[in-house]
C-alpha cells in the first residue's frame, strides 16, 4: 500500500478536512445501509493521516496532540463512525513509543508510513470489569507466544493489517501482542449490532492458538509505573470525537431550518430562521459547543506541555484537564444530537433523513466510560490536590 507522507501540523490539519468535506456527503447513507466504510478507510490510510504521530527522526510529522484531536474532531463532525475506526489505531501507536524497542519502533513506524492500519481487541465480554483481561499470552520454550481468548467491541479490527491484542502472560502482568490481520487462529466475525456508531465494525476477535514471535510482544505493564500519558491520550481523542459528533449535529440543524424548515405561525415571520425562539436556542447550543471545543484545545494543550516534561504532577495535570473535556462534551454531544429535532421540527424526524443517528452515535459513544467518575476524580483533585489513578482510562 503506498500513502502520502504528511509534512507538518497544518499539512495534516488541511488534508483532515478535505477528507472530512468528502466522508460526510454519505455519511447517512452508509449508516442506514450499514454500508462498511472499506473505501473510506483505505483512502485514510493513502491520505498519510495515520502516520502523523510517527516521530521526526523516524520519518513522520510528529504533529502535536493538539493537531490530532482537532484531526479527529473534524471527521466525527462529517461522520463519528469513521472517527472512531483511528482511535485504537492511534492509542497503540503510543504504546509502540513508550515501550517498544528501537527495533520494534523502526519496524511498525515504517509500516505506519507505509499506511498500514492497528485495529484493536483489547475488550472482553462477560467479565467482573472492563480490566479484568483473560485472553492469555502462553510463553513458548522457544522463546515465541501464543495467544488464546476472544475480544468483543474491537473497533477498527476488521479493516486492520496489524491488531494490537492485549493479554496477560504467564505472571498475569499485562502485554500488547501485535498480530497480523491474516494471522493463523485469528479470526475477526462482523458482529457488531449497535444502535449508534454502526459502520465501526466493533465486533468480536476469536484467537485459538495465534503464534506470536517474540519481538511482536510489547511489556503494556509498564506503562502505568511511572508518569504517563496513554490514558490522557486515548480519552482526548474520544472527547474529540463527542465534539464532533455536537458540532456536525447542530450544522445539520442550522442547515435543516435555513431550508427546510417552516415558521411556527405564532412567531409572525416568514422564515423558521428569523424565529426568535429559535434563534435563542440555537445560542444557547452554540455556546455548549464552543465551550466543549475550548475545553478539548485545552486539554489538547495541557497534554503536550505535559509531555514536553513528563512528571507525575504534569501528568495528573493532562489527566484531569482531559477528564473535564470529555465530560463536557459527552454531555454536550447527547443534548445538541436530542435538540436537532427540538429545532427542526416534526420533518426532521422522517427515517428517510436518517437525522437520528447523530443521536444515537453520540448516545452509543458517549458510553465507552462513565463520566461520572471523571467528574468523582475531578473534585477529589479540585479538593485535595488527590492525583487520578494511572489505569489508562482517564
Amino acid at each position: 500500500m503506498a500513502a502520502h507522507v504528511i509534512a507538518d501540523d497544518a499539512e495534516a490539519l488541511a488534508v483532515a478536512a478535505a477528507l472530512a468535506e468528502g466522508f460526510r456527503a454519505n455519511a447517512g447513507a452508509r449508516d442506514a445501509e450499514r454500508g462498511l466504510p472499506r473505501q473510506e478507510v483505505d483512502r485514510l490510510s493513502a491520505s498519510g493521516l495515520l502516520a502523523v504521530t510517527v516521530p521526526a527522526a523516524y520519518g513522520g510529522a510528529d504533529v502535536s496532540r493538539e493537531t490530532l484531536a482537532e484531526i479527529f474532531r473534524l471527521l466525527a463532525a462529517a461522520d463519528a463512525s469513521l472517527a472512531q475506526i483511528p482511535q485504537s489505531h492511534f492509542v497503540y501507536v503510543n504504546v509502540i513509543g513508550r515501550q517498544g524497542t528501537e527495533e520494534q519502533r523502526a519496524f511498525f513506524y515504517a509500516e505506519l508510513l507505509a499506511g498500514r492500519r492497528f485495529g484493536n481487541a483489547q475488550s472482553e465480554a462477560g467479565t467482573r470489569h472492563v480490566q479484568d483481561i483473560r485472553t492469555r499470552l502462553e510463553a513458548l520454550p522457544d522463546g515465541s507466544y501464543v495467544l488464546n481468548g476472544v475480544k468483543h467491541y474491537a473497533t477498527g479490527a476488521l479493516f486492520a493489517d496489524w491488531i494490537p491484542v492485549l493479554a496477560r502472560a504467564g505472571d498475569d502482568r499485562l502485554h500488547v501482542a501485535y498480530v497480523p490481520r491474516d494471522a493463523p487462529g485469528l479470526t475477526v466475525v462482523d458482529d457488531w449490532d449497535g444502535m449508534g456508531q454502526r459502520t465501526t465494525a466493533s465486533g468480536t476477535v476469536r484467537l485459538a492458538g495465534v503464534p506470536v514471535p517474540a519481538d511482536r510482544v510489547l511489556p503494556h505493564h509498564l506503562t502505568f509505573e511511572g508518569p504517563q500519558l496513554h490514558g490522557a491520550v486515548a480519552q482526548l481523542l474520544h472527547a474529540a470525537i463527542d465534539a464532533g459528533i455536537a458540532r456536525g449535529a447542530l450544522s445539520e440543524a442550522a442547515e435543516f431550518v435555513r431550508t427546510k424548515s417552516r415558521p411556527w405561525f405564532e412567531s409572525g415571520f416568514e422564515t423558521a430562521a428569523e424565529d426568535p425562539l429559535l434563534v435563542q436556542r440555537f445560542g444557547e447550543l452554540a455556546v455548549r459547543v464552543r465551550a466543549s471545543e475550548a475545553l478539548l484545545r485545552e486539554a489538547a494543550r495541557t497534554v503536550d506541555t505535559a509531555g514536553a516534561d513528563l512528571t507525575d504532577d504534569s501528568a495528573a495535570e493532562a489527566s484531569i484537564a482531559v477528564a473535564a473535556a470529555k465530560a463536557h462534551a459527552a454531555d454536550t454531544a447527547v443534548e445538541v444530537t436530542s435538540a436537532l429535532f427540538e429545532v427542526a421540527g416534526t420533518r426532521s424526524a422522517l427515517r428517510s433523513l436518517n437525522l437520528n443517528r447523530y443521536w444515537r452515535d453520540a448516545r452509543t459513544h458517549t458510553l465507552h466510560d462513565p463520566v461520572r467518575w471523571k467528574i468523582q476524580h475531578i473534585g477529589r483533585y479540585e479538593l485535595s490536590g488527590t492525583r487520578p489513578p494511572r489505569h489508562g482510562l482517564l
